[in-house]
């Protein structure tokens, strides 16, 4: 947002102060962003050196589970064993500690604040088209923009070191993300505000962009598999009939109901805030279902341990909505970019992912529990799809890294000074580089994190649940 400056004016017998914003041009602001260039030159991003104090990984993961679930935290502690990656994924808390000591411009956007490649994908607009966006905000939150682009460059290295692809390889896919970022970015700084809030990278694009008729049929196979991703396909899997009516399969620790006096009715309650938080037009769709049954689900593996509801519910023609209520608590960007402006930490969410989508579901809402939990309000799954990192070629993982970054220059575009970036990144690759190199570097450090983890479970210091994948 540009500065604005206040200019008094006569109501009655009183002065109002009127706000009027004060607007640079985008030659002046590219010059500033130059300036700041001189300041703080792209070569100081490269650099990682842990911090001098006693910096215990486990210890930091730890007091991360103040707000989680005690019977959930081995769930997640064994999703980040799996592998240095799902470590990566786990852990935007401890990177974030990390990254906040490391240089920063001083320029902020709306952050995605967990901004690593599995949280970019296919899913819905309300329109039924595909995009291809960020699409997990649990932690977005006002924040220097270079938190976001090391966290996903940084994961580009650890998931091409995964599948065996050499740091070399590795470092020029990460300074692939970053120049599509930048170059992306310089476009976007040229545009109007409305025109940037239009722009987005549709399923069809992507298919239309492929560089060969082989890479154009896996494309369409893609995006075929994803459009039948909708809750009408995943609820027959996770309910059945007892006695004659619908309800969701315990599977616990995973799925289970909570057994609680009147947790129902408080569940409806807070269905009741959760309405009134949704537009109007969109009141009267939710008013056509009624809710069937609701349990707890653990998700993802950053969020496993807080709470996260799967609500059934039903029309009058028993068509099914799958709805999920997964807690919000306070970002993990917070301590080190300050408070969120919302009290609701799930109005935080729901207003950064309406600030950085290109479309947002059209369900999408917040509530708060009479025990004082937050929560963000989403459909379970619509044509929401990742792209799986198993096996995955180098020439694939660099394409992947280059949508990445043109989705995620658009999304700070959004919400911040696109030319004042732009400026300060310049035409050149310097930066892009510096990332890179600072990208490997890193990913030694999240190595050694992994490592850490896993001795302390070895060690029984921690406890972590295994499970079948």
């Amino acid at each position: 947002m540009p500065p604005r400056k206040s200019k008094p004016a006569k109501a009655g017998k009183s002065t109002v102060v009127v706000e009027e914003p004060v607007f640079r041009s985008r030659k002046e602001r590219l010059h500033a962003g130059e300036r700041l260039s001189q300041n703080l030159p792209h070569a100081l991003h490269a650099e990682w050196k842990p911090p001098r104090k006693h910096r215990d990984p486990v210890e930091l993961l730890e007091a991360s589970n103040r707000y989680r679930l005690a019977n959930l935290i081995p769930v997640r502690y064994g999703r980040m064993l799996r592998s240095p990656f799902a470590f990566l994924r786990g852990s935007a808390g401890l990177m974030a500690y990390d990254l906040a000591k490391t240089p920063s411009t001083g320029i902020e956007v709306q952050a995605c604040g967990d901004c690593h490649l599995l949280n970019f994908g296919l899913f819905a607009t309300p329109e039924r088209n595909l995009i291809f966006d960020i699409n997990d905000f649990d932690e977005t939150l006002p924040a220097p923009w270079e938190w976001d682009v090391k966290r996903l460059a940084i994961s580009f290295v650890v998931a091409a070191r995964e599948n065996r692809i050499s740091d070399k390889v590795a470092r020029g896919i990460a300074v692939e993300c970053v120049r599509d970022y930048r170059e992306r970015l310089r476009k976007l700084s040229k545009l109007s505000p409305l025109e940037v809030w239009y722009e987005r990278l549709d399923a069809q694009t992507i298919i239309d962009t492929a560089p060969t008729a082989e890479i154009r049929k896996f494309r369409e196979q893609v995006m075929a598999r994803a459009r039948v991703r909708v809750g009408e396909y995943l609820y027959p899997k996770i309910s059945s009939e007892v006695a004659g009516r619908r309800r969701l399969i315990d599977q616990p620790p995973i799925l289970f109901h909570v057994d609680e006096p009147n947790f129902v009715q408080r569940a409806r309650e807070a269905l009741q805030d959760y309405r009134l938080s949704l537009p109007h037009e969109r009141r009267v769709l939710f008013d056509r279902y009624r809710l069937e049954d609701i349990a707890v689900k653990a998700v993802g593996i950053g969020s496993v341990g807080t709470y996260c509801f799967v609500g059934l519910f039903f029309s009058a023609e028993n068509q099914p909505l799958l709805l999920q209520f997964k807690e919000a608590c306070p970002s993990v960007l917070a301590p080190y970019a300050g408070k969120s402006e919302f009290e609701n930490q799930g109005q935080r969410v729901v207003t950064g992912q309406r600030l950085m989508q290109s479309s947002s579901d059209i369900f999408l809402g917040w509530t708060r529990g009479q025990k004082g939990r937050d929560f963000f309000v989403r459909q379970m799954r619509d044509m929401k799809m990742s792209a799986p990192i198993e096996g995955i070629t180098a020439a694939r993982l660099k394409r992947y890294a280059q949508w990445c970054g043109q989705t995620l220059a658009r999304a700070h575009a959004k919400s911040g000074d696109a030319a004042l970036i732009s400026g300060y990144l310049g035409k050149s690759d310097s930066f892009d580089q510096a990332i890179g190199k600072f990208a490997v570097t890193y990913a030694d450090q999240n190595a050694k994190d992994y490592a850490a983890l896993l001795a302390a479970y070895k060690s029984g210091r921690i406890t972590a649940l295994m499970e079948e994948e």
